[in-house]
């Protein structure tokens, strides 16, 4: 409630003015000598203020115009500088009830809007239990070092990112993941900051400090949500010129016709602005509200509206399309010495204490039953690794590794070489696994509108059109740079316009910034693709871009209605006004009405996007 004190010194204004209303009715302190008016205590003390509250608005009005943006403030100050020439105070005190209300009932409902958003700086964990010589220390969160050991209590939260060195428990990671089911941890298992602790104690040592752990960037990129001015949170102003022409043209002629300077100050002050300028607001940041609900931060209002125009929408592959997990794609032995299953067995045994991810990913891909026993296990670093399974001498890796000497084969994918008692055996291919939504996502787009679906990817050609063929995508580009994906999307067409790029890791960050709108799949931490990206999904879910521009499409419709809805009703009452059916004291009163359907209107920007909105329908 930033702006609530002018309400509240207005407020106080009237009550004094109410008092010598009542007590000192009668009461004149002076003429003056240009209007000729009689002046008294409550008169003055409402037209300081009016005169006051416009000098602010003019300020504003000032600045807005140095910005190039011309807005409808115009209105409220002519209105107020009307009634003052008319010396009918109370009706001037009306309009500033109005337009300082006005802003007070736009701050409740942005708040009322955004209490998601506001719910994630409300939990930030604060206090750590420390371990020091087996003594519990409560510490500040930002005081905590890398290597310092805490312990986690049952119910609480982890304060920051850590492993965890004893015990093991459940732990809820719906506010970070989405997950509804806790997940069980252990001992060398990594913890998220912001995560609660299910009904056992662990310790934890810390693995990164609390700005940069993972709930402290979820907080930062809400922050950063906040605090960035929506460009189009003054969407009323596209309108602010004709509607200040009517209605000058409105009051003017009722003036001329009537002959009664008080016909026009009656219809200045239905011409308020203060519906237009809430009308916006309040939806946008409820579409804001309704993204964070679905696990999707947007950093800035102009996201909303560039998602709902969107045309293109360009896709890294790898981790955004695909799994962060490879399957099995061909098992091909030397020769037959080995049949694919043996060759599969030989390097899944080898493979399954390596922690690289191509190796779990074959052990995964691999029926347990084949995995066998492995001793004299060695692995060599960023080469491959080779050990004795069942009397033969097994090395899975490079093809320079498990056989120097063999002529080099080409391959179009990821794959590991093996080796059985220093003869070349066989390799095995491993692609990406396409995530399960992937599909559905891009169709979905499609039916939303999307004209333009590219893949942009630094992988093989034929790899890529494998998984742009699963996907649905026909405009594939493959083997390209950082650069060469910028290049891409600057070179979309206008008419292509919006682009929006989704990505997930540091290699995206380039592309993310070029785009017209960035998505980052953030869900594993505070990536160099989030801080670069406009929106980041927080959940590792693809879906979610169709989601966000579900809900953009909905918001901007609901922004779009709720303004010219106030257009209409404020222009509709400015004609009644001409009449002179409206006094200006009932008609300021009547402006704080059309307020209440405004706002009520904008926080249907909340709701939920009907079905052919989430692409769901043709």
């Amino acid at each position: 409630m930033k702006r609530q004190w002018k309400f509240i010194v207005v407020l106080i204004a009237g009550v004094i003015s109410l008092i010598f209303e009542f007590g000192l009715h009668a009461s004149t302190l002076f003429v003056t000598p240009i209007l000729k008016l009689q002046m008294n205590p409550q008169a003055i003390i409402i037209d300081i203020l009016g005169i006051w509250i416009s000098v602010l608005l003019l300020m504003e009005i000032f600045n807005d115009w140095k910005s190039g943006r011309y807005g409808v403030d115009i209105l409220a100050v002519i209105a107020i500088v009307s009634t003052i020439l008319i010396n009918n105070y109370w009706a001037e005190w009306m309009i500033l009830v109005m337009s300082t209300g006005g802003e007070t009932l736009e701050d409740y409902a942005t708040g009322q809007a955004s209490k998601e958003l506001r719910s994630l700086l409300n939990n930030t964990p604060r206090i750590a239990n420390k371990l020091i010589n087996g003594k519990i220390t409560e510490v500040n969160v930002d005081d905590l070092k890398i290597g310092d050991i805490v312990l986690i209590k049952p119910g609480q939260q982890v304060p920051v990112d850590g492993e965890i060195v004893k015990g093991e428990s459940n732990f809820d990671q719906s506010s970070l993941t989405g997950e509804s089911v806790p997940v069980a941890k252990k001992s060398g298992d990594d913890l998220m900051s912001g995560s609660v602790n299910g009904d056992a104690a662990v310790q934890m040592k810390v693995t990164k400090a609390a700005k940069d752990s993972e709930y402290q960037s979820i907080v930062a990129l809400v922050k950063s949500s906040q605090a960035q001015p929506a460009k189009f949170v003054k969407m009323a102003d596209r309108y602010a010129v004709p509607f200040t022409i009517i209605s000058l043209i409105i009051g003017g002629v009722a003036w001329a016709v009537s002959g009664d300077a008080t016909r026009f100050a009656e219809v200045m002050v239905v011409a308020s602005p203060c519906p237009l300028l809430i009308a916006a607001p309040v939806a946008l940041v409820s579409g804001m509200s309704s993204m964070s609900a679905h696990h999707i931060i947007v950093k800035s209002g102009p996201t909303l509206e560039k998602l709902a125009r969107a045309k293109t929408f360009a896709f890294d592959k790898t981790g955004t399309l695909t799994e962060n997990q490879l399957v099995v794609d061909q098992i091909i032995p030397e020769g037959n010495a080995l049949s694919k299953e043996e060759l599969q067995s030989l390097a899944a045994s080898v493979e399954q204490q390596s922690s690289h991810v191509i190796a779990s990913s074959l052990v995964k891909a691999t029926d347990s039953k084949l995995i066998k026993p492995v001793t004299n296990l060695k692995e060599t670093t960023a080469q491959g690794v080779e050990g004795d399974v069942n009397g033969k001498h097994v090395k899975v890796g490079k093809l320079s590794f498990v056989d120097p000497n063999h002529e080099k084969i080409d391959v179009t994918s990821t794959a590991v070489f093996v080796s059985v008692d220093g003869k070349f055996a066989g390799y095995i291919t491993m692609m990406d696994e396409i995530r399960p939504e992937t599909a559905d996502t891009i169709a979905k787009l499609k039916r939303q509108g999307a004209e333009d679906i590219m893949m942009l990817t630094g992988d093989h050609k034929q790899v890529a059109e494998k998984v742009g063929k699963k996907a649905g995508i026909i405009d594939i580009r493959a083997d390209l740079l950082p650069a060469e994906k910028i290049k891409a999307i600057k070179e979309v067409p206008k008419d292509l316009r919006p682009v929006v790029m989704t990505g997930d890791g540091v290699n995206d960050a380039p592309s993310l910034t070029a785009a017209d709108v960035g998505i980052a799949m953030g869900a594993k931490g505070a990536t160099a693709a989030s801080e670069s990206a406009d929106a980041v999904i927080m959940v590792n879910d693809l879906s979610k871009v169709n989601d966000a521009v579900a809900i953009s499409k909905h918001t901007m419709k609901v922004a779009n209605i709720d303004v010219l809805t106030a257009i209409g009703v404020v222009i509709i009452i400015e004609l009644i006004a001409f009449t002179g059916v409206i006094p200006a004291f009932w008609g300021a009163i009547l402006q704080e009405v059309v307020d209440m359907i405004t706002i009520s209107l904008g926080l249907l920007a909340k709701t939920k996007p009907s079905n052919k909105q989430f692409g769901l329908e043709e």
